[in-house]
């Protein structure tokens, strides 16, 4: 059995998106003649604790662990936050409007550190990875990011052994990650970005990403500079776990949930499905009386102040953070999922991770993106909800008022199984063996 040392920042007992790939995709390697080797931090800072994940880690499995520096304490104190207090991602403010020390040390975060706040742990790493190399005769290494401070671990470990297969498995863009604009960068510190996600472009022996989208601007990044190896862009997507899907005792919402899950940040704020809304609540007793908004998940203060203006917070239901476990069962229970994609310049190429699992669910999806883009694809060949483009008020209006009337949807089962995490871990063994 081949063995191949995985480079991931997040790892149970760390819950949110982050994590769920490379534990899925570890949950089945060795079944396909891999063994896996997982490097994480010890100590790293966690968005939130989800202890229901431990259950997929296989139990042989060797985890190695190395303390990390990072400056979360600096910056909880600068900008007045508590030492125990979670850093959301995504520039999420729950309870209050960002100041000027928050801005600030965005600015700080953009220009001193880079790629992110774990570069601090890419010397040490790279100096305890190279005798564990040696010593396990390891051929095969693969990073996740971001953060993408992961892959210059593995640029380091790739230029000591230049023989090692190197893997950089990309969960989103780099440079081109939709709040790039914000980081407020400096001419040096954009082109320092810019130089190193070339550098992991053009060392690594595989670029994997989650969709062809992100996958064909990664791949115009490295033949901008010259590069000629272009089949190495390789493409495997997000998917769902079988095994989490409850096959029983699944109730239905009496009411009809429209159920948003994960992170709600202001740049996902769907104006468009509150203008709907408050429409349909205001002409249609029915509708009105059988309305809920569930939010699942951190919400931020300026979508809370729009549910307000709209007159629709009566009708939200606040859930706080689920672990993933029962976070499967209330996509189940939902009468329709919301998926909502960021109305950025690379929205046609976003795939979020959980619109797999809401693809699994066998609740219909309620969309809201580019009617082009790679989701709409996906939706339409797996036959799993209905999609209106970011300002398609009457679209978006009837689509509601179809899934209001019907509460259910005919998938297409055949092309819901390739999205399978067993599905996709034979894809990557698959790679992994034509790697030469």
């Amino acid at each position: 059995m081949k063995k191949v040392l995985i480079l991931t920042y997040y790892w149970p007992p760390s819950g949110g998106a982050g994590v769920q790939r490379w534990l899925k995709f570890t949950k089945y390697l060795k079944k396909y003649g891999w063994e896996p080797i997982i490097y994480t931090a010890e100590n790293g800072e966690i968005p939130v604790v989800d202890l229901s994940l431990l259950k997929d880690v296989p139990e042989e499995l060797t985890i190695l662990k190395t303390p990390i520096w990072e400056p979360y304490q600096l910056y909880k104190r600068f900008i007045g936050r508590k030492k125990d207090d979670k850093i959301n991602a995504s520039f999420l403010s729950e309870n209050k409007k960002a100041g000027l020390s928050e801005k600030i040390s965005i600015w700080i975060r953009g220009n001193f550190f880079i790629p992110d706040a774990r570069k601090f742990w890419i010397k040490p790493s790279i100096n305890y990875l190279e005798n564990y190399i040696i010593k396990n005769n390891i051929e095969y290494i693969i990073s996740s990011g971001p953060p993408h401070s992961m892959h210059l671990i593995a640029l380091g470990l790739k230029t000591k052994f230049t023989s090692l297969k190197w893997v950089a498995d990309f969960r989103d863009p780099w440079t081109n990650i939709d709040f790039y604009d914000k980081l407020m960068l400096t001419k040096r510190s954009n082109n320092k970005h810019h130089s190193q996600e070339l550098n992991v472009l053009t060392t690594a022996d595989i670029i994997l990403s989650i969709g062809k989208g992100m996958s064909n601007e990664f791949l115009n990044i490295y033949q901008k500079s010259g590069g000629k190896n272009i089949n190495k862009f390789k493409v495997i997507s997000n998917g769902f776990d079988a095994d989490d899907i409850k096959t029983s005792d699944i109730i239905k919402d009496k009411k009809f949930s429209i159920a948003h899950i994960g992170t709600l940040v202001k740049d996902r704020n769907p104006i468009v499905l509150w203008k709907v809304l408050k429409k349909l609540t205001d002409t249609r007793d029915d509708f009105r009386s059988q309305l809920e908004i569930k939010l699942v998940g951190k919400v931020d203060i300026f979508v809370k102040e729009q549910l307000e203006n709209y007159g629709l917070i009566n009708f939200v239901k606040k859930i706080d953070y689920l672990p993933h476990s029962e976070v499967i069962i209330e996509q189940q229970k939902s009468k329709v999922l919301l998926l909502l994609i960021n109305n950025t310049k690379n929205a046609k190429d976003i795939l979020t991770g959980k619109f797999f699992e809401y693809m699994a669910s066998g609740s219909p999806i309620l969309a809201i993106g580019p009617i082009d883009g790679e989701l709409a694809d996906i939706i339409k060949q797996t036959q799993t909800g209905l999609i209106s483009n970011f300002e398609d008020e009457i679209t978006l209006e009837k689509n509601i008022l179809n899934l209001f009337v019907n509460q259910s949807i005919k998938t297409n089962g055949e092309e819901v199984i390739k999205y399978s995490r067993e599905e996709l871990t034979k894809k990557l063994c698959k790679l992994l063996n034509e790697l030469n």
